[in-house]
């Protein structure tokens, strides 16, 4: 079981950047053991994945964020991170990280799938002015 906790989130004009953090705390494994990513809600529209990060395949961007946003993991402050740069407003959204068990190295490939992700974190508000 692993306690998620996002900060970084606020308000920026179109274009300006933002640095998402998710803090992780495994209580029961290690959080190596975990797959990590980021989602996000936009008002009126479904949760979707937004990036996470694979040890075979690497990391994963939808292709609405790609080029713009990065994600990275800090192993020895058990921290992920999402560089948000170029930010439009569709982009405004209640942004979260999630993990699920893997019981070791986090293998797979393409977006992630909801369902498989057991642990949330409380979400983060990104909002873009135009």
């Amino acid at each position: 079981q692993v306690a998620l906790v996002e900060s970084g989130g606020g308000s920026v004009q179109a274009g300006g950047s933002l640095t998402l953090s998710c803090a992780a705390s495994a209580y029961t494994s290690s959080v190596s053991n975990y797959c990590m990513g980021w989602f996000r809600r936009a008002p009126g529209k479904e949760r979707e994945g937004v990036a996470t990060i694979y040890f075979n395949t690497g990391t994963y961007y939808a292709d609405s964020v790609k080029g713009r946003f990065t994600i990275s993991k800090d192993n020895a402050k058990n921290t992920l991170y999402l560089q948000m740069n170029s930010l439009k407003p569709e982009d405004t959204a209640t942004y979260y990280c999630a993990a699920r068990y893997s019981g070791g190295y986090c293998y797979g490939r393409g977006p992630p799938k909801m369902n498989e992700y057991a642990y949330w974190g409380q979400g983060t508000q990104v909002t873009v002015s135009s």
